[in-house]
Order: C-alpha cells, then sequence, then structure tokens
C-alpha cells in the first residue's frame, strides 16, 4: 500500500479504472474522485480549492465527482432540530468563509434530502460538464438564496439556467437511470471506505490498485502536496487567467473564491471588484458571511 502523506490523507484501492469524457483523449496521468453531498457545508467550502487546483495544475488530472448523498440523509436524521442544523451551518461558514446561510433550516428546509442527488446524476446523463454546472447550480441556490432544494419547481430553475434539455431532465428525474447511476456513486463509497465527506481520493493512471485519499477539509497546500506526490514531481503551477476572463467562464462567485484563486486577502479582492463594479461588469450580490459577484458583461457568450 503507498504511505500516507500529511496529516489527513489514507491510501485506498479501487477494483478497475474507468475513462470519463473527452478528457481521457488528453492523458492526464492523474484521476481525482470528489466525494460530495450537495447539502453539505464543507463540501461547499471546497470549491475555491478545486477551482485553484483546477486553474493551476488541471492540465495533469481528471476530476470526477461521486455523489454521497446517504451521508447527509444519515446526519440529517441524527439532527433533527432545524435550530441545530442552522447552528451547524453557520459554524461553517464562519469557519471557512464559505457563506451558508443556517437560516434555511428554520424559514425553507429541504424536504427530500435524497432528491437534489438524483437531480444531478439525472443532469450527468446530459453529459459530464452539465452535471457539474448543475451541481454548482444547485448549491448557488441552497447555500446562497435559501431555497428547498428538493422542490420540483426549484430542480427545474436550475436546469434551465445551465441550459439542460428540460423534457429529457423531467424523464430522467424520475426514471430508474438517475437511481441506478447514484446507487452506483453509493456503492464506490462504501468500496473506498469514504467515511467522511468532503472526501478526495487520487489514482494514478498508471498504477490501477492504489490510491491516496484525502478525508475532510484541509489548506490548499494539502491538495497540492498530494497530487505532487502521485506525480512525482513537483511541476510549476500554470499561470492563473486574468480575473475578468475567471469571471467569464465561472459567472458567479464568491469573494473567497477569488481570494483563494488569486492568492489575495480579502481588502484586495474588494480592490479589484469595486473596479470591475464600476465598470458594470460585474453585479454585487451580499450574503449572510460573504459577498457573490455575478459577471454581466458580454452575456450573449453564455
Amino acid at each position: 500500500m503507498r504511505k500516507n502523506t500529511g496529516p489527513t490523507t489514507s491510501s485506498t484501492t479501487r477494483n478497475n479504472h474507468s475513462q470519463y469524457g473527452f478528457s481521457n483523449l488528453l492523458n492526464k496521468p492523474i484521476e481525482i474522485y470528489t466525494f460530495i453531498d450537495p447539502l453539505c457545508p464543507e463540501c461547499w467550502s471546497l470549491e475555491p480549492f478545486l477551482k485553484k487546483l483546477n486553474l493551476e495544475y488541471g492540465r495533469f488530472f481528471k476530476l470526477k465527482p461521486i455523489i454521497s448523498g446517504k451521508l447527509t440523509t444519515m446526519n440529517l436524521s441524527k439532527m433533527k432540530k432545524p435550530k441545530d442544523l442552522a447552528k451547524a451551518w453557520d459554524r461553517t461558514a464562519s469557519r471557512t468563509g464559505m457563506s451558508c446561510d443556517g437560516d434555511l433550516w428554520l424559514e425553507n428546509p429541504v424536504s427530500l434530502p435524497w432528491l437534489p442527488s438524483i437531480a444531478i446524476k439525472a443532469a450527468e446523463l446530459q453529459g459530464g460538464k452539465s452535471g457539474a454546472s448543475f451541481l454548482r447550480k444547485l448549491q448557488e441556490h441552497l447555500f446562497v438564496s435559501k431555497e428547498n432544494i428538493s422542490n420540483e419547481n426549484i430542480l427545474l430553475q436550475c436546469a434551465k439556467e445551465v441550459n439542460l434539455d428540460i423534457e429529457e431532465f423531467q424523464k430522467d428525474l424520475f426514471g430508474d437511470t438517475a437511481k441506478k447511476a447514484l446507487q452506483c456513486d453509493l456503492k464506490l463509497t462504501r468500496e473506498m471506505d469514504v467515511d467522511e465527506i468532503p472526501a478526495i481520493v487520487l489514482f494514478n493512471q498508471s498504477d490501477e490498485q492504489e490510491g491516496i485519499k484525502i478525508s475532510g477539509l484541509y489548506p490548499y497546500e494539502v491538495y497540492v502536496k498530494v497530487l505532487c506526490e502521485m506525480l512525482g514531481s513537483a511541476p510549476q503551477p500554470a499561470i492563473k487567467p486574468p480575473l475578468l476572463d475567471f469571471l467569464k467562464y465561472y459567472h458567479f462567485v464568491a469573494s473567497k473564491e477569488i481570494s483563494v484563486v488569486f492568492d489575495w486577502n480579502s481588502e484586495q479582492t474588494q480592490r479589484e471588484m469595486k473596479k470591475l463594479l464600476i465598470k458594470r461588469q460585474v453585479e454585487k450580490m451580499p450574503a449572510k458571511y460573504d459577498t457573490f459577484w455575478r459577471y454581466i458583461g458580454d452575456e450573449k457568450e453564455f
């Protein structure tokens, strides 16, 4: 087995090898499985690190999200009082800087915790990129807008916002294929001994039986360290894109995400975003624990 690296990692194995989408043509040496739950605030807090890792080292890996919705469903059953969930979310937001509004559980709680996970798998049936975009949109509606993302109307709104085929999405949402896909994700979660989320498992394509698992949420440097160990070298990070290009690509981002990606403190991020606000290239979206920014220039590109 591969040795542990750092304070947060462990070895794991997999039984088979999978390729995902067109990226296999690029012959990237590393596969990264991210085990997440759409209702998990810690998973939401992983977003800035995933963006930065992809921008700096994405040329070396393929990213595959695995939905582990059963974990949050169990957690919700243990924390039956809405005020307890609200406090837990607010503590996470205060600790990580990635805003999630715990008032959701007091004002508009998620009624069917398992349905968003099935919806993500239904979106993935239209392509991996569509699934990833839908997941992000769900998180925005949940953590920022405080919406019940198990409501079918909200799910359809998210699907429209990421340009899914709505008729196909509705059919798949209540069909067997998406449910079976979610069961496969839950099975993989068990096989890789993932008992804490978020979790990231990295595999080298040349080594079928061994990988490194990082359980929990940790500083960005931990993820880079493990990636470099898997690569067997420490490559230079890619040059970051200009801020406006970053915003045009992601369209809706938190100040925390900008600060992490560009290595800025909060004051510098606010200064840079104020410049774009004055130019009317972004729209400011205040949230309970942070500020979000929506790109509004050249909207026809989206």
